[in-house]
């Protein structure tokens, strides 16, 4: 799957590509499921560029079975299962039959994780963890404030505060706040009819997926010494205005991360959070996948090859 120029949902195009190659350090995964993320969008219409300009093939989310291995390859095999998100903030390319990856990018999938949830966990996982967990240093007793909490960085935020033990406020939109409140929200505002600002305040770390303006909200009601971990890029005026307020204000740079999905795979396997599917497409549907996902969907989308 590729496109040749910026634009929407319709520039998504099947292509035949050669096929892959496993360098050294790499493996060739036969692709089974693959993420849909906002990121794919961004990219795709071109206000978020990346990867440069286009021929490109989107895509950052992927789960299969290992084909081939490259030189010094040693901690995976053929045959095995794996998943994870390759090559960020480059070109992952998993929109795609077979994909090469970084072998040290990817995490075995357990047996008991079936291929579709797998390749929705891990650029949302990753994401969340980061923000809360190695940005935020989300504690015990702490209250965190998480933004577009119905989505896919936002529903797995949640899951992860709740396991942590925090407080959890969360802003969300009337058709999925019985969604997150089951996701175990203490407290759930719909953004459209309440300003976040109004209902919550003194929280210990903010989710902010939405950056710019957005963040001077955040900065009025997180306390003195908080943390800010916003998605998307920051204004001058409210990195001075945290400073003189002793907040952490980060920009968030995501990276493939194994501890990250690892520490996702735990609290699934435990029963203390799990990654919500709201639809399957083929991977020729792609388009009509875009399509949903800019109507705001419940978790995620995944690809099916």
């Amino acid at each position: 799957m590729t496109q040749q120029t910026l634009g929407g949902p319709e520039v998504l195009e099947i292509a035949e590509a050669p096929v892959p190659v496993a360098g050294p350090g790499e493996i060739v995964v036969a692709a089974r499921a693959i993420g849909v993320n906002p990121l794919d969008v961004a990219v795709r219409e071109g206000w978020y560029p990346i990867i440069g300009e286009p021929p490109f093939t989107l895509g950052w989310d992927v789960a299969g079975t290992v084909e081939a291995v490259g030189d010094g390859v040693d901690d995976v095999a053929v045959g095995d299962r794996v998943f994870g998100m390759p090559r960020i903030p480059e070109g992952g390319r998993t929109y795609a039959d077979q994909v090469v990856v970084r072998a040290v990018d990817v995490l075995r999938t357990p047996d008991w994780l079936d291929d579709v949830r797998a390749a929705a966990l891990p650029l949302v996982a990753i994401t969340a963890h980061r923000s809360l967990v190695e940005i935020g240093g989300l504690r015990e007793g702490q209250r965190v404030l998480v933004q577009a909490a119905g989505g896919g960085v936002g529903h797995l935020a949640v899951q992860l505060a709740k396991a942590i033990g925090a407080e959890v406020h969360a802003t969300a939109s009337a058709g999925k706040i019985d969604f997150v409140r089951s996701l175990g929200a203490d407290h759930v505002i719909d953004y459209r009819e309440h300003r976040f600002e109004d209902e919550v305040s003194d929280v210990d770390v903010v989710l902010d997926p939405f950056g710019g303006e957005n963040v001077a909200r955040s900065l009025s009601v997180v306390r003195d010494g908080g943390v800010i971990a916003s998605l998307l890029d920051v204004r001058d005026e409210d990195v001075t205005a945290a400073e003189q307020r002793g907040v952490v204000l980060d920009r968030i740079k995501i990276v493939p991360s194994r501890i990250a999905l690892q520490a996702f795979v735990d609290l699934i396997a435990e029963g203390r959070a799990d990654v919500h599917v709201a639809g399957t497409f083929a991977l020729g549907d792609v388009a009509a996948a875009h399509r949903e996902l800019a109507q705001g969907v419940a978790g995620k989308l995944v690809l099916l090859p």
